[in-house]
Formats: structure tokens, C-alpha cells, sequence
């Protein structure tokens, strides 16, 4: 399996990663006031963004290309873009990856800042929506 590095993506290349997820016919977009991070062989294979809110960060976005998915990528891209971090990060998914984002130390129905709980109300009129938060220690 080729080597993986996982990067902050520069923003001359920002780009490249909604490049990435218009290939994969994915709905996601890099957001502009956010650290963009990426899982790369040659090419872009994941994606997600970091997001600073009001009393922590909120992680969207994360796409792996479905070609390269079980083999760690996604876990490995998120414990890269945490690590370092003091803030409690927080993310919102269909409730069918509860599980997943658990095994990464992610708990169900965090503490979150007004905003973020609004948030999360007007995303889950729309589809079915969880909270999901990990606490950080520096």
C-alpha cells in the first residue's frame, strides 16, 4: 500500500480539495475561514475541515475516496488535524457512524455552545442528525 501523508493543505491549493469531493460527486465543500486538511498518496484520497466556533472547533466535510476506504485513512486524517488541539471538537453525522466516530474517542450528545446546538436543529429538519464531541487534554 502506498505511503499516506496527512497535511495542512496550503491555501493556493484549496482548490484541489473541492476538486476532490466534485469527483466523488459529494456534496461537500471546503470552507473558506477553516483549516483544510488532506490525506494524499499522489493524489487527494480524504478530506475534512476544521472549523473554529465559539468555544472549540467543528469538523466537516470528512470524505475519503471510496476506493481507499477500510484501511485507516479517515481515523488517521482526524487524529492528525486534533493533534495539538486544547478546544473540545465537535461534528455532526448521520447516526449510523455513531459507532465509528466512538472508536475515536468521540462521545455522544456533547456540551456545545448555543450556536452549535442551533445548528444542529436546522440541519436535522432536514435528515436525520447526531451531536458528536471530543474533549481534548493538550
Amino acid at each position: 500500500m502506498p505511503d499516506t501523508q496527512y497535511t495542512l493543505l496550503a491555501e493556493p491549493l484549496w482548490p484541489l480539495m473541492n476538486k476532490f469531493y466534485r469527483a466523488h460527486q459529494s456534496s461537500m465543500k471546503a470552507v473558506r475561514d477553516a483549516q483544510l486538511w488532506v490525506a494524499r498518496r499522489d493524489e487527494i484520497i480524504g478530506a475534512l475541515c476544521l472549523r473554529p466556533v465559539s468555544g472549540g472547533h467543528w469538523l466537516t466535510g470528512l470524505f475519503v475516496d471510496p476506493a481507499c476506504r477500510e484501511q485507516g485513512i479517515a481515523a488517521a486524517l482526524i487524529a492528525e488535524a486534533v493533534k495539538g488541539l486544547e478546544q473540545p471538537v465537535w461534528l455532526f453525522c448521520h447516526p449510523d457512524l455513531r459507532g465509528f466516530y466512538e472508536r475515536r474517542g468521540f462521545t455522544f450528545d456533547p456540551a456545545m455552545p448555543y450556536a452549535m446546538v442551533e445548528r444542529l436543529s436546522r440541519y436535522a429538519r432536514s435528515k436525520p442528525m447526531i451531536a458528536m464531541g471530543l474533549e481534548l487534554v493538550g
